[in-house]
């Protein structure tokens, strides 16, 4: 079983979308192992989005994800980063394929309702950036052997 990361943003709080987000990932038979509300700030957007600080758009990415607070789920499934990116969906809202949580929900390269961690490493970073070691739960899902066959799951 693999876990990651998935912040519900301020556009997804502000929409009160954030049920059927949660409820999209339970349906497809993810795992919420984790989840918080919290309000981010500069600190925490600077080192999430370390790759982005030096470019032109961060102030308005920044001042975009302290809108409101976010909710930070760590979700576990089998091959969960790539599930839960599928289920995203493209960045840009409007190029993102309906069906997917972007595709169905946004309209913005920014107000795009969800992040994802990208690959389970990142995710592993990511996890330890939102949650502490204690707020992250280990249980076996009641539906497991409905969900997966029995070699799928280690």
């Amino acid at each position: 079983m693999e876990t990651t990361l998935v912040l519900l943003k301020p556009s997804c709080v502000q929409r009160q979308l954030i049920g059927q987000i949660v409820n999209r990932f339970e349906r497809r038979g993810l795992l919420i192992v984790g989840m918080k509300m919290m309000q981010l700030d500069d600190a925490i957007l600077r080192e999430h989005y370390s790759h982005l600080v030096d470019r032109p758009f961060f102030p308005l990415l920044a001042q975009s994800m302290k809108a409101s607070p976010i909710v930070a789920m760590a979700i576990r499934g089998v091959e969960a980063v790539q599930v839960v990116r599928g289920m995203t969906g493209f960045t840009n809202g409007r190029r993102a394929d309906p069906g997917t949580i972007r595709g169905d929900y946004a309209m913005s390269n920014q107000q795009n309702i969800v992040h994802a961690s990208d690959s389970p490493e990142n995710a592993a970073i990511e996890l330890a950036r939102f949650f502490r070691p204690e707020e992250i739960f280990e249980y076996r899902h009641a539906l497991t052997d409905f969900l997966y066959s029995q070699d799928e799951v280690i």
